[in-house]
């Protein structure tokens, strides 16, 4: 069995192996799709072939789409050498369920691959005769929160941005000014409307998309290289939008054991490969099954019927809602405990966590009892049984590669709104943070997993930060096994509130954490026994 478009004609061999094909004319949509473009989308690893895919892919079987998805690299163009031309763009998405049952289906709602690649006439021309569509309605990224990045800290240009206000639409290379050049086609060639979306999992994705998007067009009016009309065909919302989004699937690396089971299933060619670019990527691709897509309806030129794939079409207002709701309070500060725990305790997979009694105990406080009192309630999705489907079904399940490790990942970039805005909701409401215990843990546990060193006194490797080498220099000092080496080298970080937010003794439990953090330093098994004695 061969995932290509000559492989899938074989039914009854995929029927055997229990991999449901796609009840739609593949070949049909996909020209459809090359003559007449809806749908274009940059970024195209792992989360847009099974969640974004898998919407179309829903819809296409439905009848209430007529064509697949454009799918247009700007990073990594191995993905496209390696995935989509050797496999005719056909993807296999595989769901992993708590009990160990999987579904396998294959996608066909992706239509063709394409680099953005300025320096190549033939990439370039197609990607210009794309926009240059009056059908085309919606343009959407999964480019990560760095591709929408024009500055460095400073504030200043990085260098190939730098590059690409210089040479102007026709050399753009970075995604902002591939996107920016092929706007101006659009405008030079039919004027029509177009949404252009994130779906990144960032806060105010369509702000940074059309801030970023702006900024390139203003610099190069300023070189001369487009007009006044141009800038105003691109800050009118009424013609080019820039819709919020919220997204939500824990889509991890492909795991091994998934393509064990697809070749012994009789699936050929299935192996993961990481390219050079340190894509980590297989023909198929796993994730959980829930799974959250939240859109501001603001579509200037129609837009498909989303919501008949369960995507919630919205105000912005409840988009910003649903993020908060989920960032602050029912997900990514359970996840960010985790990670940090799970690092120090010696865990390589987030649901084995679960099981453990201290952990499992943190994350329910955490965000059941001390994030429940003041979260955000968007109203279309409700706080209580979110987190309770994350604390219950989705952290636990135990197929799902997902490590401790891995979200520890630039966790200084993230507990300002983790935990920072739950605390400031709680100086808001009782004029000080001092009835939070759970949080204040989780905090401690951060700052002494960046000691490097475990529960057992053992060394191990911090996860990529880009502040871990300024925030271990706080740490100086610091001894494990010698609590008489703390003589107040985390009150710089935790006064810091460019980190948490807020200035943590002026929300009342920065003495709270230094003391947790002392008891954890204390000696061997010292993390267990600070958590057994706070929860």
């Amino acid at each position: 069995m061969k995932l290509t478009l000559e492989g899938i004609k074989d039914c009854e061999l995929w029927n055997k192996a229990g991999i449901t094909l796609p009840g739609y004319d593949v070949e049909k949509v996909s020209q459809k799709a090359k003559e007449e473009p809806k749908w274009v989308h940059f970024g195209i690893g792992n989360i847009f072939r099974i969640f974004i895919g898998g919407i179309a892919d829903g819809l296409l079987e439905e009848g209430v789409l007529d064509r697949a998805i454009t799918c247009v690299e700007t990073f990594d163009y191995d993905v496209v050498d390696k995935i989509y031309d050797p496999y005719d763009n056909l993807g296999l998405s595989v769901i992993l369920h708590g009990d160990g049952t999987r579904e396998y289906k294959v996608l066909g709602s992706l239509a063709e691959a394409v680099k953005a690649q300025s320096a190549d006439p033939k990439q370039w021309n197609r990607l210009k005769k794309i926009f240059a569509s009056k059908s085309l309605q919606l343009v959407s990224f999964t480019i990560t929160e760095k591709g929408y990045a024009l500055r460095d800290a400073k504030g200043e240009y990085f260098p190939f941005i730098r590059s690409d206000i210089d040479n102007g639409p026709d050399k753009a290379s970075s995604a902002m000014a591939v996107v920016s050049a092929l706007l101006y086609e659009r405008f030079n060639t039919c004027k029509a409307p177009l949404a252009v979306v994130s779906m990144d999992n960032c806060s105010h994705n369509g702000e940074k998309l059309r801030n970023s998007i702006t900024d390139m067009v203003g610099e190069w009016q300023k070189k001369g290289f487009v007009g006044e009309d141009f800038v105003q065909y691109v800050n009118d919302e009424n013609t080019i939008s820039f819709p919020w989004s919220m997204i939500d699937k824990i889509t991890p690396r492909p795991a091994d054991t998934v393509a064990e089971s697809l070749k012994e299933a009789g699936v050929e060619d299935m192996d993961p490969v990481i390219t050079s670019k340190r894509t980590y990527i297989a023909p198929f691709v796993n994730a959980e099954g829930p799974q959250y897509l939240v859109i501001e309806d603001r579509f200037p030129n129609g837009r498909p019927q989303l919501e008949k794939a369960g995507v919630y079409m919205t105000d912005r207002d409840t988009v910003n809602k649903v993020e908060r709701m989920k960032v602050t309070t029912c997900l990514n500060p359970l996840h960010t405990a985790l990670a940090v725990y799970g690092c120090v305790l010696g865990y390589d997979l987030i649901a084995d966590e679960m099981k453990d009694k201290e952990l499992s105990e943190l994350v329910k406080r955490i965000g059941l009892v001390e994030g429940m009192p003041v979260v955000t309630n968007p109203g279309i999705i409700d706080p209580e049984k979110f987190a309770d489907e994350v604390i219950n079904v989705r952290i636990p399940n135990p197929f799902m590669p997902d490590t401790p490790q891995r979200i520890a990942t630039d966790t200084s970039q993230k507990v300002g709104i983790r935990y920072g805005e739950t605390i400031k909701s709680y100086v808001a409401k009782d004029g000080s943070a001092r009835a939070l215990t759970a949080i204040p843990l989780a905090i401690a546990g951060w700052c002494r997993y960046l000691l490097g060193i475990d529960d057992n006194g053992e060394a191990f490797e911090l996860s990529p930060d880009p502040m871990a080498d300024e925030l271990k220099c706080q740490l100086d000092g610091i001894v494990w096994g010698e609590s008489s080496s703390y003589t107040g080298q985390l009150k710089n970080l935790l006064s810091n509130a460019n980190i948490f937010g807020i200035n943590l003794y002026e929300a009342g439990i920065g003495d709270k954490i230094e003391e947790m953090f002392v008891e954890e330093i204390s000696g061997k098994g010292a993390i267990r026994e600070t958590l057994k004695k706070y929860l």
